[in-house]
């Protein structure tokens, strides 16, 4: 590890060509026309003190002469900080693991495949990873509804049925407004091709606090607290979950 960066062994790799020396196939390699285009992107995403001017002198060089450079002067030459070289027993070439993978697939048809392969397998177990808790947190928001409308029952008993189907509405309004910034309605009027409603297309974060906002607001209904009052207690907290939930889905 370098700079908290995974490096990986380059000469390590290189030793499945078993027809050349190690150093002399990373020396091929780096000498690549596609592995300089490489290199030179990789650099300027990658390093802040990376200068193209010398980068592009360094290929017009390579082109016109097309000698092959040692890896050592061809790591100081450019200042790189993709690869480095060591000397001793433990010593070798050593590339961060970006190059380190593109090394390995040019070395390697079949290594590539197989990357590409364990790619797309991490991302569909990604995708169905985030799918399971998407749903979980969807159907918590969709199970903690009934606890507002009993509450709303509870402390209106005297209204008529139509009445309290109103401040249900209005509640749930209240709600979507705090954590998406407009109501069911709303949603549906710009998004009329949609399929389902604003709440299956809310993130995970969102369905979470979604949940969390209506079993406080049930909460505060039965202590009779007012709209307005629960409106501003229900955006502060909205305010701090999503920050803390959204952060920790990023990370994740």
């Amino acid at each position: 590890m370098v700079n908290e960066q995974d490096y990986i062994s380059l000469t390590d790799i290189a030793k499945q060509k078993e027809s050349q020396e190690p150093n002399e196939v990373i020396r091929t390699y780096i000498n690549n026309r596609d592995t300089l285009e490489f290199l030179e992107v990789w650099e300027e995403m990658s390093n802040p003190d990376f200068k193209p001017d010398n980068f592009i002198r360094f290929k017009i060089d390579q082109y016109n002469t097309k000698k092959l450079i040692s890896i050592k002067e061809f790591i100081k030459r450019l200042d790189l900080i993709g690869l480095t070289s060591a000397s001793g027993r433990y010593g070798g070439t050593f590339a961060h693991v970006d190059i380190a993978f593109e090394f390995a697939s040019w070395l390697s048809p079949a290594f590539k495949i197989r990357v590409i392969k364990e790619y797309q397998r991490l991302r569909t177990e990604e995708y169905q990873r985030q799918k399971l808790h998407w749903n979980a947190s969807r159907e918590l928001a969709r199970l903690n509804y009934p606890l507002q409308t009993s509450a709303i029952k509870e402390t209106t008993g005297s209204l008529k049925d139509r009445q309290k189907a109103g401040i249900y509405a209005s509640e749930a309004d209240m709600i979507n407004y705090i954590v998406f910034g407009l109501t069911a309605k709303e949603w549906k009027a710009r998004n009329p091709k949609a399929k389902g409603n604003l709440r299956d297309h809310a993130t995970q974060p969102q369905n979470v606090v979604l949940a969390n906002l209506e079993s406080f607001n049930a909460e505060l209904i039965r202590k009779g607290a007012s709209q307005e009052a629960r409106q501003r207690a229900l955006e502060d907290m909205a305010i701090f979950q999503l920050k803390i939930l959204e952060q920790k889905f990023l990370l994740e």
